[in-house]
């Protein structure tokens, strides 16, 4: 078992992410209170009856007071004003993070209202499912997962300190530790993650559209692949939303690309090109093999799902 390595852990904001870190930090010890603010009444019922804090508030100022580290696990383009609120309460020596799929502008917002002597350290732990909210968390959920730190650019040795506890904090949780630029890692993820997602969105919207015209037959003969889109699209739209606005610019970079592929690909079948058709499909399953080798699968349990469903 890790040694504690927090005193007091305060989440702002408790969903699947936040909930998950709740759960783990207290399986594993490594901080020795939790406190959750959340501004929704019915998420601080749910995590006051699932005894998920020792503490839980709609007073971020007043959650944050005592933080060694402060994690803000809301949508995005929430954070900057989490962060302002935040503020004038964080002790110094503090650590500040986040869990957001960008890290460009969720970085600048959180750097433009930290007070000195706290310690900025953005983060992305790439882990989750579909489910949101208190009751969708398990712990388990970041065990063999990369997170993904993106320290501001700050030569300070105390800061390299803090970005060493914070990267201790999540091996500890069962995560991976890779550190990158904030730019990078916004790139990375346009094309491992919301590409994806723009695509499972924009899917299920055409089937949407096609029901009235199949008279249901999209949703009653749905076959694996499309049974595998309505699960992602089912995901959180307010914080796919704000991943697209918050990283627009990455985003269209790689859909451009995609379009480019896409169309490459439709005259393959228009002209029958077996050959290049086969020769993509094999490239591609090679890389889903690797996918698999690195242990990067969903592996989400039974009880996850089924908290999920409360």
């Amino acid at each position: 078992m890790p040694g504690q390595i927090f005193n007091q852990l305060t989440l702002v904001g408790c969903g699947l992410i936040g909930s998950s870190i709740a759960r783990v930090a207290r399986e594993k010890g490594v901080v020795g209170k939790i406190v959750v603010a959340d501004p929704s009444e019915p998420v601080r019922e749910r995590v006051t009856a699932l005894g998920l804090a020792d503490e839980v508030t709609g007073d971020i100022g007043a959650a944050v007071a005592e933080a060694d580290l402060v994690i803000f696990a809301t949508p995005v383009l929430a954070i900057g004003e989490a962060m302002a609120l935040a503020a004038g309460d964080l002790k110094p020596g503090a650590i500040v993070s986040d869990v957001g799929s960008v890290k460009g502008t969720v970085a600048d917002a959180m750097a433009t209202h930290a007070p000195a002597g706290v310690f900025v350290i953005p983060g992305h732990p790439i882990a989750g499912t579909e489910h949101s909210g208190p009751d969708a968390g398990f712990a388990e959920l970041f065990d063999g997962r990369w997170t993904i730190l993106t320290p501001l650019d700050n030569e300070d040795p105390h800061y390299a300190e803090a970005v060493a506890r914070l990267s201790a904090f999540w091996r500890a949780c069962g995560a991976q530790v890779e550190v990158m630029d904030a730019a990078h890692h916004d790139l990375v993820l346009a094309i491992t993650s919301h590409l994806p997602h723009l695509i499972a969105y924009n899917i299920v919207g055409t089937a949407s559209d096609l029901e009235g015209v199949t008279e249901g037959e999209v949703m009653k003969y749905s076959a694996g692949g499309f049974r595998d889109f309505t699960r992602i699209a089912a995901s959180d739209p307010t914080m796919w939303r704000d991943i697209f606005v918050a990283n627009k610019d990455a985003v269209l970079e790689v859909l451009g690309r995609f379009t480019e592929d896409l169309q490459a690909l439709q005259r393959a079948i228009r002209w029958g090109e077996a050959e290049k058709l086969h020769d993509l499909f094999t490239r591609t399953r090679a890389i889903r093999r690797g996918v698999i080798a690195l242990g990067q699968e969903s592996a989400e349990p039974n009880f996850g799902r089924d908290r999920g469903k409360h």
